[in-house]
């Protein structure tokens, strides 16, 4: 509920509890009710039909947040407290507009004297207020403002709302670039200096080509400022002034490494993706395949429109269009919205959060800067897609770890990277890793937590962080392992069913074809075992097939999200039914029709 609305209810109770006075004044008891019930309503109605022709009268200053009393000031505080709570550190509200939506406004004065409540109540539980937008309203009377405020609360403890956004689209698009300048705050020159702190390997700075996952973090103040590696901060002081952190996950735009970014998209658990096309190039190369991977995963996705500096405005509008075409069709069924000021960028940021089939589209140069403040504000604005609530549910699981990376660190000792799916993780917890080649699950420590590049004590689900194990024997562990607690008594398996839909395929899919399976970290070859109830399979078809992992067995859950290729053949899916290692499949018609 926002400022306006919470006063408009107190007007409504006040309006309920004036009737039985006004009642007993005009001598009407409990005893005449039923004789004089014709007369009030003939009264009743002319009354109503004369207020119907007079203008709506505007609320009452002294019932807005205009001096409120200590009572009504403890409430709204108590209130703003359990917003903040809910949306993970960030609120917004709208002031002036009723809960239906009707835009009311404030006078000059109320309006900043709304502002100033609410500023008292933003510093009684620890935090800021940044104004987001401010407009006039229509009105005979006088002028009148609305204005929507973010609330958000001081970091505490490296306790910062956490948003990791996976960076897709073709080879020489502009990514790396892009997260160059957003993170570093400078622009580029035009020949890649900007990208030459993201990469990781040799080749890729002689090439200029990404070929591995790399992961940068962009910062936002409780106040709203871009908080980044200028004026000489390290990470660990980006975290520290952070109330919300944006990890970026740089993934490779050329086809030879298409299994790397497929694995970024499936393994690290993307709470949105960012597609980045050149406006000189248009969609081209990987680009499409991009944008469909992300829609058979479900992330929410927006566009951004990089190099306009290199075209002219024609080029660039060309471009627009052709995205917008695509998107509208029946395979996406998207809606693009073109942000061209810093008003779009705030409703773009709130509407694609709420519906996953708005589009945001940006376009922006990382040379010259265009419109570089307006993906800024998108991004300061955009809230988390999970409530405090069903973050508290799976914190409230058993823990599960997923490991993607694994490291040597000089003086640490074994050091695996990956994200925390379920439960919370602590420096000194006791774990069991696997499974190994031969089906195990092997103890290790916790020794200690790094999280965007600096110390942390606890892990809760939903982040992503590296885990040091001390001496544990590096040989010993694979990228796709789980880390658990005891306690679950963690099963393997080597073969499991899905229910698939079959993308593409040149000819018929059928018993012994062999492709690479992709489920969350795992990525293995298997083999189509059998086709419940059907022979063979074309393009655009439904069935639930069973798989055997041809290596090594894997620690799957029922209902992950399964995407498998080989060449041009691709599918999706979710994981149905887990057999055990020793259980031979036999085929099952009527699991078979369930889930068709």
């Amino acid at each position: 509920m926002d400022v306006q609305v919470a006063n408009h209810c107190s007007i409504k109770s006040a309006a309920k509890a004036s009737v039985p006075q006004n009642a007993a004044e005009c001598g009407i008891d409990n005893t005449a009710k039923k004789k004089s019930r014709s007369r009030r309503g003939r009264r009743g109605k002319r009354r109503r039909g004369k207020k119907a022709n007079e203008p709506p009268p505007f609320l009452p200053p002294e019932l807005k947040l205009v001096n409120p009393t200590q009572y009504r000031f403890e409430h709204l505080a108590t209130q703003l407290k359990w917003r903040l709570q809910e949306g993970r550190g960030e609120a917004v509200y709208q002031i002036g507009v009723e809960d239906n939506g009707l835009l009311v406004g404030l006078t000059e004065e109320d309006m900043k004297a709304s502002l100033k409540t609410l500023r008292r109540m933003a510093e009684k539980v620890g935090a800021d207020i940044t104004l987001l937008r401010e407009r006039e309203v229509d009105c005979d009377r006088a002028r009148r403002k609305i204005a929507e405020v973010l609330v958000r609360k001081v970091p505490d403890d490296q306790q910062f709302l956490d948003l990791r956004v996976a960076v897709l689209g073709n080879v020489d698009s502009g990514k790396s670039t892009l997260l160059g300048v957003l993170t570093q705050g400078e622009l580029d020159n035009g020949r890649g200096r900007a990208r030459l702190n993201l990469f990781r390997h040799l080749h890729e700075i002689q090439t200029g080509r990404t070929s591995s996952i790399s992961f940068e973090i962009l910062g936002f103040n409780s106040k709203g400022e871009v908080v980044n590696y200028s004026d000489s901060r390290t990470a660990e002081e980006i975290c520290e002034s952070s109330s919300k952190m944006i990890t970026f996950i740089d993934l490779a735009g050329h086809y030879k490494y298409l299994k790397t970014t497929i694995f970024g998209l499936t393994s690290y658990c993307p709470d949105f993706a960012m597609l980045v096309v050149g406006a000189n190039t248009g969609i081209a190369g990987t680009t499409r395949e991009h944008l469909g991977l992300a829609m058979a995963l479900k992330v929410p996705i927006f566009i951004v429109v990089s190099k306009v500096d290199l075209c002219g405005k024609s080029t660039v509008e060309k471009t627009v269009r052709h995205l917008e075409r695509v998107l509208k069709q029946p395979g996406c069924n998207k809606v693009p919205m073109v942000v061209s000021n810093p008003d779009d960028a705030v409703t773009a940021a709130q509407q694609f959060a709420q519906s996953s089939s708005v589009t945001p589209i940006f376009t922006l140069s990382s040379v010259s800067g265009e419109n570089l403040n307006l993906l800024k504000v998108f991004f300061n604005i955009l809230p988390p897609l999970s409530n405090s609530k069903e973050q508290e549910e799976l914190m409230q699981q058993l823990t599960e770890f997923q490991v993607d990376e694994i490291y040597s660190v000089p003086d640490v000792g074994t050091v695996v990277g990956g994200t925390l799916y379920s439960g919370v993780c602590r420096e000194g917890d006791r774990l069991v890793v696997g499974p190994t080649d031969d089906g195990r699950f092997l103890r290790l420590k916790v020794c200690s937590i790094h999280r965007n590049r600096s110390g942390c004590r606890v892990l809760r689900a939903g982040q992503a962080a590296t885990l040091a194990l001390g001496n544990f024997d590096r040989s010993l562990l694979r990228k796709g392992m789980v880390m658990v607690s005891p306690k679950m008594n963690p099963t393997i398996c080597w073969q499991f069913e899905a229910a698939i839909v079959l993308l593409f395929h040149a000819k018929t899919f059928r018993r012994g074809f062999q492709v690479t399976v992709h489920v969350g970290n795992v990525r293995q070859t298997a083999t189509v075992e059998c086709l419940l109830g059907k022979e063979e399979l074309r393009t655009g078809e439904r069935a639930v097939v069973c798989f055997r992992f041809l290596k090594h067995p894997e620690y799957l859950r029922v209902g992950a999200k399964l995407l498998f290729r080989e060449g041009v053949t691709k599918g999706i899916g979710h994981v149905t039914h887990l057999l055990s290692s020793t259980q031979n499949h036999v085929p099952d018609q009527n699991r078979n029709q369930n889930h068709s």
